[in-house]
């Protein structure tokens, strides 16, 4: 597609896009039966659209944010504090439309301002973890030619450790006289967002990298606001009087969108603290009277056995991404709460979900369906559609799609004009999507073809398995064999027995060539700080503190 004009002077972001030829076909909104149209100009600031826009619609003076201590900032406020950092940004520190600014902090409310501070001022914001460390830190801003970074104080060791050559770090909450905030207060509240093309890059949202040299999604202005005009507006459909939560921090897109964008463009209001466990959403969520929840489905299972003495009668969303959903548990959160999960699918390639389904349409155990906009496929090795029922890679276009900086791994991500996204699918014959697995965590055992997900899904519902993680061991007779990582409950013996009593459960849920066989158990799985399972860690970690090969 031919880009629009751009009002960046610094033009690395747009000369590092892949080669037009490598990006996926993006479709429009408007294109297909129940897909919304998405009317964006051709000078598009999704930060002012989300402040300005809700602002005019809806009013200054609805609340925008709450912090974790309780303070309340307006959608006024939030756009006066994000107005004074944006003036600090071209006036004091010398940043220029397209210069990428590296924003790192637990979340609170004051990241969310720096991160649209950056995009009205027509900057490229590039939001990384607090738990990130040194080399990653050094890595991501090399890909991306980072000069500049607003960081907490809390979360300045890391940072500043990394001795990254040009790199200008202006702290927030430190209290000295060069302070963000100190220097945000001399300025007006008053600012005008620069007028940046629709297709103008706003993000650059780093992939974990935990199978190599991560990799940077490129997102433009519009990226933004569809995800909120697709998944946010016709499957979670927000209220103008919701409060928003989740885990997720705002360097994950998941949590961008769930905790930033989708409340911003409804004119709810957004909670902005740190991932504290289980009992602390819970009670975050009775406090604040939280109505719209995002989180992983690990957080959840944790919720479950949590609930006594919390009050959750006020949500009445909650959204589960970042690993699959089981059944068994999407029965268990209805049977406690009364509520159905909303289960979905997304990667920060997409910026966010692509497939899903809410009230009426949801089927437990299926990730759901296109969401409108999208549209779906399960194809084959030579990129032919598979049947129905067969599994096959999951390929997916839309309003937003895959834009690797310059990295020749958009050849295999983008194929044909789709986005093929790693996972294993199988679609029914109702149009549902059901998850299988990663496509590099299918194990091959003895011809057989197992996936990982359905060994833990038997796994976990036997009463003493609390976690299960599965993953395969490279066997010189077999190929591969499967291998089931398990945390038991409190008391429960960590011996042959409980072994031995697991596999039989299993032989009795699954065929009994997919049952694990050597089972180790573990007190916790390594999790990233959403909660989202790295198997990686077990096929390449240690075995653990007691293993039984039966």
């Amino acid at each position: 597609m031919e880009l629009k004009p751009s009002a960046h002077i610094d033009t690395f972001p747009r000369e590092h896009l892949p080669p037009a030829d490598q990006w996926p076909l993006l479709r429009s909104a408007g294109d297909g039966p129940g897909a919304a149209p998405l009317p964006y100009p051709d000078r598009l600031n999704c930060a002012a659209e989300l402040l300005d826009g809700t602002i005019g619609r809806l009013g200054a003076h609805r609340a925008a944010t709450v912090s974790g201590a309780g303070t309340v900032w307006s959608y006024g406020l939030l756009r006066a504090h994000a107005n004074r950092i944006a003036h600090v940004l071209t006036d004091d520190l010398g940043v220029v439309p397209g210069n990428r600014v590296l924003l790192r902090g637990p979340t609170t409310p004051w990241l969310a301002a720096c991160w649209l501070a950056v995009l009205r001022a027509g900057a490229v914001a590039v939001t990384v973890l607090a738990a990130q460390r040194p080399h990653e830190l050094a890595t991501i801003c090399r890909l991306a030619r980072v000069r500049h970074a607003l960081c907490d104080a809390r979360s300045a060791d890391d940072l500043l450790a990394a001795g990254i050559p040009q790199l200008r770090t202006t702290l927030y909450g430190s209290g000295a006289d060069d302070d963000l905030l100190r220097l945000a207060a001399r300025k007006p509240a008053a600012h005008t967002a620069l007028a940046t093309s629709a297709d103008d890059v706003a993000l650059i949202a780093f992939t974990s990298g935990t199978t190599g040299r991560p990799k940077g999604c490129v997102h433009f202005h519009r990226d933004v606001l569809a995800i909120a005009d697709t998944f946010s507006a016709h499957v979670l459909r927000p209220r103008a009087d919701d409060v928003f939560a989740g885990s997720p921090p705002l360097g994950f897109t998941y949590g961008l969108g769930g905790l930033l964008v989708f409340p911003l463009r409804a004119g709810a209001r957004t909670l902005l603290t740190d991932w504290g466990g289980p009992r602390k959403l819970l009670a975050d969520i009775g406090r604040h009277r939280v109505s719209v929840l995002f989180t992983a489905p690990t957080a959840y299972r944790a919720m479950l056995g949590a609930l006594d003495g919390h009050d959750v009668s006020s949500l009445r969303r909650c959204v589960s991404a970042g690993e699959h959903l089981p059944a068994a548990l999407w029965h268990d959160w209805r049977r406690a709460t009364g509520l159905d999960l909303i289960n979905g699918i997304g990667a920060t390639e997409m910026l966010h979900i692509f497939i899903s389904a809410a009230d009426e349409r949801i089927r437990p155990g299926a990730t759901g369906l296109p969401v409108p906009g999208y549209e779906a496929r399960v194809v084959g090795p030579d990129g032919a559609d598979v049947p129905d029922g067969r599994p096959g890679l999951l390929a997916v276009r839309g309003p937003t799609g895959c834009r690797y900086l310059a990295d020749e791994r958009q050849r295999a991500y983008v194929r044909d004009g789709w986005n093929l996204t790693g996972d294993t699918y199988v679609r029914d014959a109702d149009g549902y999507f059901h998850y299988v697995a990663r496509a590099d965590d299918m194990i091959v055992s003895a011809g057989y073809n197992i996936a990982g997900p359905e060994v833990e899904e038997a796994l976990l519902r036997h009463p003493d398995v609390l976690e299960a993680a599965v993953v395969g061991r490279p066997d010189a007779e077999r190929g591969q064999v499967v291998v089931a990582h398990v945390v038991l409950r409190e008391g429960v013996p960590r011996g042959p027995e409980t072994v031995t009593a697991l596999r039989e459960f299993t032989k009795k849920e699954i065929v009994p060539y997919k049952c694990p066989r050597e089972i180790v158990f573990l007190d916790a799985l390594p999790r990233t700080p959403t909660g989202k399972l790295q198997r990686f860690r077990l096929r390449s970690g240690p075995a653990g503190p007691f293993t039984v090969s039966p």
